[in-house]
């Protein structure tokens, strides 16, 4: 199931109206978790060859955003910790995956990967969210 983009239209990774942006179109799994397929381009890179890990965290914490966002949920990102296992390259399609670990109360904990098609997992991060209050 496609899930319907976050309320700002240009956001830098979801938003469909940014022609700079990203613009990952995330999927509902059977299992709740969130997925979207990217394919970095150079305009993201830190180093030749090698893309930013701000770039990399920053999909990753999206990712998780949906997550939450998929349950009904609207909360903000308070606490974001990113583990960069590989580098990731300009041109590679990668799967990130995002879920939400458990709620208590308004404190909201998640977690993500981003992996190539063959299972190498090239980062992982966990975040905690904050639930607006209503």
């Amino acid at each position: 199931m496609s899930l319907q983009a976050l309320p700002n239209p240009a956001c830098v990774v979801c938003g469909p109206e940014n022609p700079r942006g990203m613009q990952l179109r995330f999927q509902m799994a059977e299992d709740g978790a969130v997925a979207a397929d990217w394919t970095p381009t150079s305009d993201w890179e830190g180093f030749k060859g090698i893309i930013h890990g701000g770039i990399v965290s920053t999909v990753l914490d999206e990712a998780m955003s949906q997550a939450v966002s998929a349950r009904g949920w609207p909360a903000l990102t308070c606490e974001l910790r990113v583990r960069l296992r590989k580098h990731v390259v300009p041109g590679k399609t990668l799967r990130v995956r995002a879920w939400v670990v458990e709620r208590q109360r308004r404190k909201i904990l998640t977690e993500a990967a981003l992996s190539s098609p063959q299972g190498d997992e090239h980062a992982h991060a966990w975040a905690t969210f904050l639930a607006l209050p209503g």
